[in-house]
């Protein structure tokens, strides 16, 4: 399940695949029948239900309920975004008839979702996060572009608010005061951003954790890699990682995690700062993430199939994961590799030739949502582009 419209989401059919593939009946919620999610050969049934996320709370669980009733019996509901965590959560009684879902205290993943909600919980539980400011008025912005070091990023501070008042569209990098003022006049009188220290990524390194956690905070499935390149280049989604063993950080993953009693499936950003020494923790999303695929151990278990065991009352298998395996995004990966090999950026511990390679779109066995997605893409590859112009524009204009 996810809420709002972007039929362009990898996550989802690789978790159709996944499941799938192992003769697990899947279903997906679907913006409409012409979306690549719909059209893979593993799907047993798709309902078209396309929503925004501006609906009511309680008009999203009647229609998951009335789902339920057509299903016909329990089904482990997978969120694949924050806004769709976060109303399973709130409502986990209510959907309790129809869905397996895990136990998680109901206000978590709203805070979790949320950059502000996050950023307080790294300051109590000690977990290194970047410098960030939360402004209340067009005035605390002027303030704090009067102080602050640029560039800097911004982004949306609330799950479902970036559905209904955006700010921006996503993970923006701002270059100078300027560029701030000019962004923020467009964010009414109660700005919903977040604005963050930039990490220049001469100085920093991107890592993921992916994870399944049981209701009593132990991982049953946990990983970490290296993130390679991203779109919009260093500050979007990831187009490119590697596994990368990393102890220390799942370490820290897990200790967080039984800290604030979260279960389920979670995706986690971190960023470590060379001029401290410390990882420092951007986003908890309390969902898979749209890259999990990238993740398995030696016993064929990913995110996903950690949950759907664990919440069907079985065993999950135990293994290593499967170090210097290499995800890809195709549709954005390709214009990432360009300014990645133009601006010289290399990422460190991603090993030289890769141990195997998954694809997020194209699989042999399942071909179709590839050539879906390819007839799909060009629209929102267009609007990319036009972007990344628009901000190189900007940029040049700052400086000038």
């Amino acid at each position: 399940m996810k809420i709002g419209a972007y039929p362009l989401h990898h996550g989802g059919v690789g978790a159709i695949r996944s499941l799938g593939r192992l003769g697990v009946p899947m279903y997906a919620i679907t913006e409409d029948r012409c979306t690549p999610a719909a059209a893979s050969r593993y799907l047993k049934g798709r309902f078209v239900w396309p929503t925004t996320g501006r609906e009511e709370p309680g008009r999203l669980v009647e229609g998951l309920l009335r789902i339920g009733r057509r299903i016909g019996r329990p089904a482990v509901l997978v969120p694949t975004d924050e806004e769709a965590a976060v109303l399973i959560a709130e409502h986990a009684t209510a959907l309790a008839g129809s869905f397996r879902v895990p136990r998680v205290p109901a206000a978590l993943p709203r805070r979790l979702a949320s950059k502000e909600g996050l950023h307080d919980l790294c300051t109590e539980h000690g977990v290194s996060s970047p410098a960030s400011a939360f402004p209340r008025s067009y005035a605390d912005i002027e303030a704090y572009a009067g102080q602050a070091r640029f560039p800097v990023v911004a982004k949306n501070r609330e799950a479902f608010l970036r559905r209904r008042w955006p700010a921006v569209s996503g993970t923006t990098r701002i270059g100078g005061p300027a560029q701030l003022l000019d962004l923020a006049r467009n964010w009414g009188p109660q700005p919903g951003v977040i604005l963050q220290e930039y990490l220049p990524r001469e100085d920093a390194e991107d890592w993921i954790v992916h994870a399944y956690f049981d209701a009593a905070g132990a991982a049953l499935a946990l990983f970490t890699g290296v993130k390679v390149r991203s779109w919009p280049p260093y500050a979007g989604m990831t187009a490119c990682a590697y596994v990368v063993d990393n102890p220390e950080l799942a370490e820290m993953t897990a200790r967080f995690v039984k800290r604030i009693g979260f279960s389920g499936t979670a995706d986690l950003d971190w960023r470590f700062d060379r001029r401290d020494g410390r990882y420092k923790l951007l986003d908890f999303n309390p969902r898979m993430g749209a890259q999990f695929r990238l993740f398995e151990n030696a016993a064929g278990v990913d995110v996903v199939r950690a949950q759907h065991l664990d919440l069907t009352g079985r065993t999950v298998p135990q293994g290593e994961q499967r170090a210097g395996h290499r995800f890809v995004v195709e549709n954005i990966d390709l214009p990432a590799r360009l300014v990645y090999r133009r601006r010289g950026h290399t990422a460190p511990y991603a090993p030289d030739r890769a141990a195997g390679t998954e694809l997020a779109w194209f699989a042999a066995d399942d071909p179709l949502p590839f050539f879906t997605m390819l007839a799909r893409c060009v629209g929102p590859g267009a609007r990319h582009l036009a972007q990344l112009r628009r901000t190189k524009r900007a940029a040049a204009q700052q400086q000038g």
